[in-house]
């Protein structure tokens, strides 16, 4: 697994670093040519080619610095250090004299691809330094000392290679520090147990490259296991999860309890000491090998080249988190792994306990609750239709307003049903063929088109993977959209559309609208509650006169 990861230029502070290493090779760039003004016998015999060279690595050093000054999109910086590579193999073969300091300019390619692309990066320019250094200074050479050449490269390569090591560790500490910062902001009550663990494997799988990433988990006192997975098929990243018995479950739990897991496939079946499982034994620190039957087997099972497993530090459990990979994993990634699950899981667990408090108490308040709508909403509801029973039985036939005291008779016998309904809902329990949320709007939008004549659809794509703290604040946006669209439009139609789209909620509150131009406004209320939940919102129109909120919550 590549641990080093190029700096994006997306990242803060990437443009910044840019310009400065542009800056800093016009610096040494300029330094140069002005040596070769001031002291030319430090360049040996002096040459047109000399010359020309050195003035070219010049400009090229400005132009460089010019463009990033200018904010313009360089080439690579990958090709910029082999291009740096390049000119100075060209200096050293140029200036004829090996015993001068200009192979030092290698160490520049090598210090700006390290830190910037990591050590495999650093690596390669450092061997192609050390190659061309040493060719360049054999060809151009009348008279070469064997012995300074040798030491002038093997100095290149020893702290060419220490450079390069750092600049990976500096990278790969980096890369560490930013997925345990989105493993912290995952776990966020909001989302709900299964979301957030969801989400975390599927960072874990993809920052490792991984091709699964398993979770199995017991609570304590329960005698079954719980399996949830990431399996990324290449084209789709698929979250399974399923209950296991001890049998079952017994592949996944073959290692010690509190030991980290590091398994790869030996390179050869004759060399098993080049792979197998190891263990960490956390007292000296050292990794043990391990039985060699229960890696292989449980390899074959996930069908894998190599695995990490690390213990999860739960407090009312116990569990085990696996990545699979197809490519040879470290240690340093089992280490890491543990890291995840350290962050992590403490925090879920949290979030679990919440869930558990919430549904206790959620279930003590709808006999509460139940209670409540009978004795102040229903009851006057009743009161209230019995009055207007008793003034329609005392209108007269020809009566104008008997119509009108029909329909608020059917509108609060309505109610009446619609509150009777809910006290059941909430004091048994029931299980709704459709989620609470859909039913609820769809209540609403029904009594806005019976009571102002405004048809409002509710449209669903997809299923929606939202909890009930999330599934609460979207009634109160969708709510407040109805509610805008009756109070600020004349429209007489709407749509109301709800999808769950790469990992966001997505809400589409659509209006008819008859004014030829509609100033742009933004509900402060809806803005206000998407701000709130991590979103945003923002308001379109089109061409046939239709106004649009659009609304996007991550999940």
């Amino acid at each position: 697994m590549n641990l080093d990861p190029p700096l994006k230029s997306g990242l803060p502070g990437a443009g910044m670093d840019t310009t400065m290493v542009n800056g800093m090779r016009l610096l040494l760039s300029g330094a140069t040519l002005l040596t070769l003004f001031v002291d030319p016998e430090s360049a040996g015999n002096l040459s047109k080619v000399t010359w020309l060279i050195f003035s070219a690595y010049t400009l090229h050093s400005l132009l460089l610095y010019v463009l990033a000054l200018l904010g313009v999109t360089l080439p690579q910086d990958m090709l910029l250090y082999w291009l740096d590579v390049g000119w100075y193999a060209l200096i050293v073969f140029s200036t004829t004299r090996h015993s001068n300091l200009f192979f030092l300019f290698f160490f520049f390619a090598i210090l700006t691809s390290s830190f910037q692309r990591g050590f495999e990066e650093g690596a390669r320019i450092t061997l192609a330094s050390a190659g061309l250094f040493a060719a360049t200074a054999l060809l151009g050479e009348t008279e070469v000392e064997l012995s300074r050449l040798m030491l002038r490269t093997t100095f290149l390569l020893a702290l060419g290679y220490m450079i390069a090591y750092w600049g990976g560790s500096a990278i790969t500490q980096r890369s560490h520090l930013a997925l345990l910062r989105d493993v912290s902001l995952l776990s966020n009550p909001r989302f709900g147990v299964e979301q957030t663990i969801n989400s975390v494997l599927e960072k874990t799988r993809s920052y490792f490259n991984g091709r699964s990433c398993l979770l199995v988990m017991q609570d304590k006192g329960q005698a079954h296991w719980s399996l949830r997975s990431t399996l990324c098929t290449g084209k789709e990243v698929v979250n399974t999860h399923a209950i296991l018995n001890n049998e079952a479950a017994s592949p996944l739990l073959g290692f010690p309890p509190d030991k980290i897991v590091l398994y790869n496939q030996p390179l050869f079946s004759w060399l098993p000491w080049m792979g197998g499982a190891r263990v960490l034994d956390t007292d000296s620190g050292r990794w043990l090998r391990h039985e060699a039957v229960a890696g292989a087997s449980l390899a074959e099972l996930l069908e894998a080249h190599s695995f990490i497993s690390a213990p999860l530090p739960l407090r009312n459990g116990k569990g085990r988190l696996y990545l699979v990979s197809a490519t040879s994993l470290s240690k340093t990634d089992a280490l890491f792994l543990s890291h995840i699950g350290a962050q992590a899981f403490p925090v879920i667990e949290n979030i679990d306990l919440l869930d558990r408090l919430a549904s206790q108490a959620a279930s003590r308040e709808r006999e509460k609750i139940a209670r409540d709508l009978h004795d102040t909403a229903i009851q006057p509801y009743i009161g209230l239709r019995h009055g207007l029973a008793a003034l329609r039985n005392e209108a007269g036939a020809d009566n104008p307003l008997l119509p009108a005291l029909e329909k608020l008779i059917g509108m609060s016998g309505q109610v009446i049903a619609d509150l009777r309904s809910y006290a059941r809902t909430f004091k048994n329990g029931l299980v709704q063929s459709e989620p609470e949320l859909l039913l609820a709007l769809r209540r609403q939008a029904s009594q806005i088109r019976e009571f102002y004549g405004i048809d409002i659809v509710l449209q669903v794509e997809g299923e929606l993977h939202i909890n009930d703290r999330l599934a609460a604040e979207v009634f109160q946006i969708v709510n407040e959209g109805m509610s805008n669209i009756r109070k600020h439009t004349s429209a007489r139609h709407g749509i109301i559309t709800l999808a769950c789209i790469r990992g966001a909620l997505h809400i589409s509150i659509n209006n008819e609208c008859a004014a030829t131009h509609v100033p742009d406004f933004l509900p402060d209320s809806l803005a206000e509650r998407a701000a709130a939940l991590g979103g945003g919102a923002r308001v379109t129109h089109n061409t046939l006169g239709h106004t649009s909120v659009q609304i996007e919550i991550p999940i």
